[in-house]
């Protein structure tokens, strides 16, 4: 029985390491660059919180932006994403301008904006429609380079039940539904 236990104890250190913990990044990597999964990711860092009353979705000066080191993060991506074999993607962002930076930053090919992944912070009886807008969405696309979606916390978890570091994605299985898989989170700073 003390045998059991130990080799039962062992078993859970070694399925709780870092060697398994490489291995499941390993595999969500695979399910990115093969189409069956996407990289969901916030917007790097945009000091602050919400927006301005201001705010207008046409006009920058009136947003949270990203600082310096946002526009560092931002470029992170593309030698991050090289490195685990992914030199292209189609991207898709919210049309906040820190997330439209995010992506252009990141310089993995031309962005998209979709609606479906603007911010609700302000509006959160819209949750609900634009998280199913975006599953429906992506469900949708043509097979093809690998997808990447830039948007903000408030998405992410309602979408994941993640709350993401400013820059911090999700590597979410294929299709998505309510109830998605997420094979990892990830980030250049890692």
């Amino acid at each position: 029985m003390t045998c059991r236990l130990f080799l039962i104890a062992m078993l859970s250190v070694f399925l709780s390491s870092p060697v398994a913990a490489a291995d499941n990044e390993s595999e969500a990597w695979s399910a990115l660059r093969e189409g069956r999964a996407v990289l969901m990711l916030r917007h790097a860092l945009a000091p602050g919180t919400g927006d301005p009353a201001n705010f207008d979705v046409d006009d920058c000066s009136t947003q949270r932006n990203l600082n310096a080191e946002g526009r560092e993060q931002a470029r992170a991506w593309k030698p991050y994403l090289a490195e685990h074999g992914i030199e292209r993607a189609r991207v898709f962002s919210s049309q906040w301008c820190r997330c439209m930076d995010t992506a252009t930053g990141m310089d993995m090919g031309e962005v998209t904006e979709w609606p479906s992944l603007n911010s609700f912070f302000q509006n959160r009886d819209k949750a609900d429609m634009q998280t199913k807008q975006t599953i429906v969405i992506v469900n949708d696309l043509e097979p093809g380079p690998p997808v990447v979606l830039v948007s903000h916390q408030v998405n992410i978890t309602a979408l994941t039940g993640i709350y993401p570091s400013s820059n911090e994605g999700v590597v979410i299985a294929l299709p998505l539904s309510d109830n998605p898989t997420i094979l990892a989170r990830v980030s250049p700073r890692n």
